[in-house]
């Protein structure tokens, strides 16, 4: 086992641990707030009301929150890339 090996686990398992925290609590409250939001449309069908279709809060603080969820994977998928390095590099 080269020192190259331990370097790439050690760095890979701490970006997949900072990835895993970056990502959880976005991608919680992102499914929070899309539950909200059906409900609102079923509402909205029940009650026969016109909705707009124009961007509201809701959907743009979907959007953020679903782009830090993607960059938290990110982050993860870079960790197991060097996790899965380190076991090929000789």
């Amino acid at each position: 086992m080269a020192p190259i090996n331990l370097v790439l686990w050690i760095a890979g398992i701490a970006l997949i641990a900072l990835g895993y925290t970056r990502a959880r609590a976005p991608w919680s409250r992102y499914l929070a707030l899309k539950d909200q939001d059906s409900n609102e449309q079923r509402y909205a069908a029940w009650r026969g009301g016109v909705r707009e279709t124009g961007p509201t809060g809701a959907s743009v603080a979907m959007e953020v929150l679903r782009r830090q969820w993607q960059v938290g994977a990110a982050i993860a998928v870079v960790g197991i890339v060097l996790v899965i390095a380190g076991f090929v590099v000789k």
